[in-house]
C-alpha cells in the first residue's frame, strides 16, 4: 500500500441528503477522511501551473483587475482600501488564489479525476473568503461533480458569502457519491455573481477527499499526544475505534516523522491496537487507515483516524564550564551554558554564589568547592554537569636555584601558578633587560636567555595577574 490512502465504502445511507445543492457553510465530513485525492493548495513558488478555466487571466499583481486572479500570501490597500487586508492563506504559511470576478459567471476551477471508488462518498470542499470591505456583488460559488459528457453527478451551492465580522476562511463544501461504474469525474467550481463592483474572494486548499465512517484514535485510551524525554523506555498502547458499519475491514497503522506530509506503514502493525516501542529524538504521528477488503487495492479508497502523537523532547545540553582556580579572597565567574526547549535552570548549593539562577554567576567560596548546573526544559527533561572551584590560600615563590645539571633545584619553578592561566611572569637582570617571559603557561626557567647562561647573581621578578590579585614582586637568587 502506498503512502497515499483514501477510501472506498459502500457507506452512503447516511449521507444521502448531501446529493442535494442547499445554500449553507460547508457540510463538513462527520466520519473519517482520506488523504487527498485533488489537493491545490497554490503553494508553488511564483506562478502555479494551475489555470484557471475559461476567461481568467494570471496576474502578477497582489490587486489583480476584473476577469483576472493571481497567486499571494497577502493582500492589502487594493483600490482605495476597497479590499480587506489578508496577512495569509488559511493556514497560515502560503499562498491563496486572489479573484477579481470577471463581468459574466466562469468556471475558476475545473480539474479531472480517476480512479475513485464506486458507490463511495467523497467530500469536495474549499475554503474560502469574501475580499470585498464594501456594498457591491457578493461571491456565490457552486460546486459541482459531472461525468465527462456533462451529466450531473450532484453539485452545491455556497449562496452569498457575506463580509462578515471578523474575516474568517471558511470551508465550504459537499459531499457526493460516486456512480457504481466508476466513471471519470470531473470537478468545477464558478462563481454566479457577476463582476463589477465587488464580487472578490480568495479561495485556497480545494480538496477531494473520501469520507468514511468514524475511526476515533487514542493512546493508553484516552490521549491523543504524549511528551516524553530522550531516553524513556515506556511503551505505549494505541487503540482505535472503529464503526460497525465497516463490514469487512482491513486495518494498517501507520507514521508520520513529517507533521503528517507523508505516512509510512507500520510492517506487521494489522489490528485496531497497536503497542508502540521506544523512539530516539523527535515527533512521531500515528493513525489507523481502514478499508472494506474489496477495495483494499485502490489507494484512493482508505479513510484514516484523527492523529495522535508522540513527542520524544531532548534532553538540555548542560555544561557547567570549565574548571576555576581562585586565589584565596579573589572571585571567579563560572560559565555555565544549557540549550533546550524553554530551560529553566539552577546552581546547587547556592553557597558563595551572587547569584544561583544566572547561567555565569559570580562564586567567592573559602575553600575547593563543587558546584552543580542543574536544567530542566519546558517538558521535563533534565540533565546536569558539575565544575570544581579550587581556592589557593598563597602562592609561594621560590627565592633561590642552581642550575648546574645536577638535577636539584635546576630551574625555577613556581608550582602554585601552574593552575593560574592568566598569570604574567617576567624576570629582569641587574640591568633591568627582560631575561624571561611567559604568560598563562608553567613557570619554568632554566637560567638561560636566548640559550645563553645567566651569570650568577640576584634578577628581580614581576608576577602580574588578569584578576583582581595584586601583583607579586621580589628577587631571586641563581647560583652556578
Amino acid at each position: 500500500m502506498n503512502t497515499n490512502f483514501s477510501f472506498g465504502l459502500r457507506f452512503i445511507s447516511a449521507f444521502i441528503f448531501f446529493q442535494f445543492p442547499v445554500n449553507s457553510i460547508a457540510q463538513t465530513c462527520n466520519g473519517s477522511l482520506g488523504d487527498p485525492v485533488v489537493d491545490v493548495s497554490f503553494d508553488s513558488s511564483g506562478r502555479s501551473n494551475y489555470v484557471p478555466a475559461n476567461s481568467y487571466t494570471y496576474s502578477p499583481s497582489t490587486c489583480p483587475d476584473s476577469g483576472f486572479y493571481s497567486l499571494v500570501k497577502e493582500t492589502s490597500g487594493c483600490f482605495g482600501n476597497s479590499w480587506i487586508t489578508i496577512n495569509s492563506d488559511h493556514t497560515g504559511n502560503g499562498n491563496f488564489m486572489l479573484v477579481n470576478a470577471s463581468n459574466n459567471p466562469w468556471d475558476f476551477f475545473e480539474t479531472t479525476v480517476t480512479n475513485l471508488c464506486p458507490n463511495t462518498n467523497y467530500q469536495f470542499a474549499a475554503w474560502l473568503l469574501n475580499v470585498f470591505d464594501v456594498n457591491g456583488y457578493i461571491p456565490d460559488i457552486t460546486f459541482r461533480a459531472e461525468t465527462l459528457d456533462g451529466t450531473l453527478i450532484s453539485e452545491y451551492t455556497t449562496g452569498d458569502i457575506h463580509a462578515d465580522s471578523p474575516r474568517v476562511w471558511t470551508q465550504y463544501g459537499f459531499f457526493f457519491t460516486t456512480p457504481a461504474n466508476n466513471p471519470v469525474i470531473v470537478l468545477r467550481m464558478w462563481d454566479n455573481a457577476p463582476g463589477g463592483i465587488g464580487n472578490v474572494f480568495a479561495v485556497d486548499d480545494i480538496t477531494l477527499r473520501p469520507c468514511g465512517p468514524l475511526i476515533t484514535a487514542s493512546i493508553n485510551g484516552s490521549a491523543d499526544t504524549v511528551n516524553v524525554c530522550q531516553g524513556n523506555t515506556n511503551v505505549y498502547s494505541f487503540t482505535a475505534s472503529v464503526s460497525t458499519d465497516f463490514a469487512d475491514p482491513v486495518y494498517q497503522w501507520q507514521t508520520s516523522t513529517d507533521s503528517g506530509k507523508n505516512w509510512q506503514d507500520i510492517t506487521g502493525a494489522n489490528t485496531p491496537r497497536f503497542v508502540r516501542q521506544p523512539t530516539s529524538v523527535g515527533s512521531y504521528l500515528y493513525r489507523l487507515s481502514v478499508v472494506e477488503r474489496t477495495d483494499a487495492s485502490i489507494a484512493n479508497c482508505w479513510v484514516a483516524s484523527n492523529p495522535v502523537a508522540i513527542n520524544v523532547h531532548a534532553n538540555p545540553i548542560v555544561s557547567a564550564g570549565p574548571d576555576k582556580i581562585e586565589l584565596a579572597g579573589i572571585s571567579v565567574q563560572l560559565q555555565g551554558s544549557v540549550v533546550g526547549e524553554s530551560p529553566t535552570y539552577l546552581w546547587v548549593p547556592p553557597s558563595y554564589l551572587n547569584n544561583d539562577t544566572l547561567l555565569s554567576p559570580v562564586a567567592s567560596p573559602p575553600n575547593d568547592f563543587t558546584y552543580t548546573l542543574f536544567a530542566t526544559t519546558l517538558y521535563g527533561c533534565k540533565a546536569d554537569d558539575t565544575v570544581q572551584v579550587k581556592v589557593l590560600k598563597n602562592i609561594f615563590v621560590p627565592n633561590a636555584f642552581t642550575p648546574n645539571g645536577d638535577g636539584i633545584n635546576d630551574s625555577w619553578h613556581i608550582p602554585s601558578l601552574d593552575e593560574i592561566p592568566d598569570a604574567s611572569v617576567y624576570v629582569y637582570n641587574r640591568f633591568g633587560n627582560l631575561v624571561y617571559h611567559v604568560k598563562g603557561e608553567p613557570v619554568n626557567w632554566d637560567g638561560n636567555y636566548n640559550g645563553k647562561p645567566q651569570p650568577s647573581g640576584i634578577y628581580v621578578y614581576y608576577i602580574k595577574f588578569k584578576s583582581s590579585y595584586p601583583d607579586m614582586k621580589g628577587t631571586i637568587l641563581l647560583i652556578r
